[in-house]
């Protein structure tokens, strides 16, 4: 039921127009300098406008994006996604509940988070690279944006009892964190591998009061722990929200996660405006589901002039079987309920992704982004597990920031992506979190 599924793939969708996303802002850029951030404007964002809007035609009113997205679950789910469809789209509309939310993330998160330029990485790499500092946000990573938005969501709808999934351990903490501070029920289901890896994760999700589940089928890794909490869900369904972590899963979950991850985005074009009076002209973004690039990208889809790069886990190497690369080699199918690309084998099933990085190390993607590369508006290459130990090690002395693993792979990046850069161009990176959490795995890999 939760296993790749072989799908005749029918050719990608093109010219299909995309919703707007815009905050119609366009300005002409002066000469390039770099200003003291002023953070009053990008904190005003979600004053004027709502933090969470769905988007017309991304997806459609199917829940598809391109081929992408749709329903893949069992009859006891499509009621309760339905409900959850309606009920978001009456939330994201209702003021009390925005105005709640915007309070939340701005004094128990911390945002707005700063829009950081890291001055010795521009001068090594001969560009200006800025970094959206998300690893400042409560609980160190992105993911509290969404875990938050759902659980007070949750909390409207009268659902005491949470259940998440969690890779890195990230989406773990930061739902443990918000169900501690709403008064809600917390439990999180986790592959065995990840948790002996990201073991400082599972202590604080416990002493946040959350009840952590162990899972040891297949590989014990993100992928299992995501079905077995789709399996709690389907039993009880009729009690239980799932507050899925990724822009994965069936509709609404990928916009649902989208749009309350988007402020990543909405803030960032409101920084970018205050520091040098125009747009960026290249976002980065490591991808494993995908949620902390689409925070950060989706308020720029359709600002074609600004480039879009996914970077995604090539575990060993994309020459060999262990990799985590999934919009390199994988094919369209279904995975935890929705149509995208996936790793997948001649029979369908799936192949067992690689990463030292236990959150990107996932077959699946969201189907938004697997929309976004069919239809050419972004790009996503693959960063391998040396290549990243290697940024990680990198950054951390060059500007006394300590980036998750799975940022390291986007930082990785640069090393490719700088030398062919014809101009002085602006990238903004997501330091989707900070690497406290993998400090012990990399001292394995480090002779210091």
């Amino acid at each position: 039921m939760f296993r790749g599924l072989a799908t005749t793939t029918t050719k990608p969708v093109k010219g299909i127009k995309l919703g707007h996303t815009g905050c119609g802002i366009t300005a002409a850029a002066p000469a390039r300098h770099c200003q003291p951030q002023r953070r009053n404007l990008a904190g005003r964002v979600a004053e004027r406008e709502p933090l969470v809007r769905p988007t017309p035609n991304r997806p459609d009113a199917n829940g598809r994006y391109g081929q992408y997205g749709g329903k893949y679950v069992p009859e006891t789910l499509m009621y309760a996604l339905s409900v959850l469809e309606q009920d978001y789209a009456r939330l994201s509309s209702d003021k009390d509940f925005q105005d709640e939310l915007n309070g939340l993330l701005r004094d128990y998160v911390g945002r707005a988070t700063p829009l950081y330029y890291a001055e010795r990485l521009s001068e090594y790499y001969g560009t200006e690279i800025y970094l959206k500092r998300e690893d400042l946000n409560h609980t160190g990573a992105h993911k509290i944006n969404n875990a938050l938005g759902q659980a007070l969501m949750c909390k409207k709808l009268g659902k005491e009892r949470i259940i998440a999934e969690t890779g890195a351990g990230q989406h773990g903490v930061a739902t443990a964190t918000v169900c501690a501070r709403l008064g809600l029920k917390c439990i999180i289901y986790m592959g065995a591998k990840d948790m002996e890896r990201q073991a400082l994760n599972v202590f604080r999700m416990r002493l946040l009061g959350a009840e952590v589940r162990g899972v040891e089928a297949g590989t014990a890794t993100l992928k299992d722990a995501t079905s077995e909490a789709i399996r709690d869900w389907v039993t009880n369904v009729e009690t239980t929200h799932y507050i899925l972590g990724s822009v994965a899963g069936p509709h609404p979950y990928p916009m649902m996660v989208r749009d309350f991850h988007a402020v990543i985005g909405k803030e960032t074009r409101a920084q970018c405006l205050e520091k040098w009076g125009g747009k960026p002209d290249i976002l980065m973004a490591c991808i494993g589901g995908g949620s902390n690039a689409m925070g950060l990208f989706h308020d720029f889809v359709e600002d074609e002039d600004v480039r879009l790069i996914g970077v995604e886990a090539a575990g060993d190497g994309l020459d060999t079987d262990k990799h985590a690369a999934t919009l390199t080699y994988g094919q369209p199918g279904v995975l935890h309920g929705s149509f995208s690309k996936l790793l997948q084998d001649h029979d369908g099933q799936v192949i067992e992704p690689h990463s030292i990085s236990a959150g990107l190390d996932y077959p699946g993607v969201g189907p938004e982004h697997s929309f976004l590369q069919d239809s050419g508006r972004a790009e996503y290459y693959g960063i391998s597990d040396k290549e990243a130990l290697e940024a990680f090690e990198f950054v951390s002395k060059m500007e006394g920031i300590i980036p998750a693993l799975e940022t390291s792979h986007v930082l990785a990046y640069l090393a490719k992506l700088c030398p062919t850069l014809k101009n002085n161009e602006r990238i903004v990176i997501n330091c989707s979190g900070r690497g406290d959490k993998d400090v012990n795995q990399a001292a394995k890999y480090f002779d210091f």
